[in-house]
């Protein structure tokens, strides 16, 4: 597995939200991944950076490519406060997005479920410290 590119997270840069999903779209436009699995990737990225922008302190999000199984992973690494209850934060429609998220129109509750949908791996992990999510997609 081939670690493409890094980048940083910045809490609550709501007007920066979705450059680092467009930057890694590109690079894989770029690489010749196909448009269907182009549209999963950019949603599950842009949703993933969204949830960290929202709800964390702030992390990275890694960009990795397994030519040997032909896959895309995506690892969203972020800095506290952690999902409470996962199985509650999976549930369509149940968001902690605070006021000032939803004055920019975000936290509908729809962003781990959306990213869970698209991708054809989903690991996650989270705890006082901070969460973790790896997302795979089958080139």
């Amino acid at each position: 597995m081939t670690l493409i590119d890094k980048y940083n997270v910045v809490a609550d840069s709501f007007t920066t939200a979705g450059k680092i999903s467009s930057k890694i779209k590109d690079i894989l436009k770029q690489l010749g991944v196909p448009s269907d699995k182009l549209r999963k990737i950019s949603v599950a990225c842009y949703e993933a950076e969204i949830n960290m922008i929202i709800h964390s302190d702030g992390g990275d999000i890694s960009l990795f490519i397994d030519d040997e199984n032909g896959m895309v992973y995506l690892h969203f690494d972020d800095v506290g406060p952690g999902i409470p209850d996962i199985e509650q934060a999976m549930v369509p429609g149940w968001s902690t997005a605070s006021e000032k998220a939803r004055e920019f129109g975000f936290g509908a509750g729809m962003g781990l479920v959306n990213i869970k949908r698209v991708s054809d791996n989903f690991d996650i992990t989270s705890s006082s410290e901070g969460t973790h999510l790896k997302v795979g997609f089958q080139l």
